[in-house]
């Protein structure tokens, strides 16, 4: 069994423990498909004692925006990486490199 599939059964029994259905446990843990997702999320239910469902779908949705900007910044990052080196090189293109195609 894999960590991912250990978080995510870790997941499912903690919602079912907290007294919610297992449907909902399965749904959560596959909305988020990461480990570290499952973590953050296990972390919440461990300390945060919630009370209703929409507070523990509220979490699940920070995590998940968490990831996307998280995400967007990465790539972000990338393509300025990118973009500086091009303007670092200039855009020609050598003798060598015209040839080979």
């Amino acid at each position: 069994m894999t960590e991912k599939q250990k978080r995510r059964n870790q997941l499912i029994q903690l919602i079912i423990s907290h007294g919610y259905p297992k449907e909902f446990g399965i749904v959560l843990a596959d909305e988020l498909k990461t480990e570290k997702q499952m973590t953050r999320m296990i972390g919440y239910l461990l300390h945060a004692d919630p009370l209703r469902m929409e507070d523990i779908v509220d979490e699940m949705l920070a995590i998940k925006a968490d990831f996307t900007s998280y995400r967007q910044k990465k790539i972000a990052e990338y393509n300025n990486s990118a973009y500086n080196d091009l303007l670092n090189r200039g855009l020609e293109v050598s003798d060598s490199e015209i040839h080979k195609s």
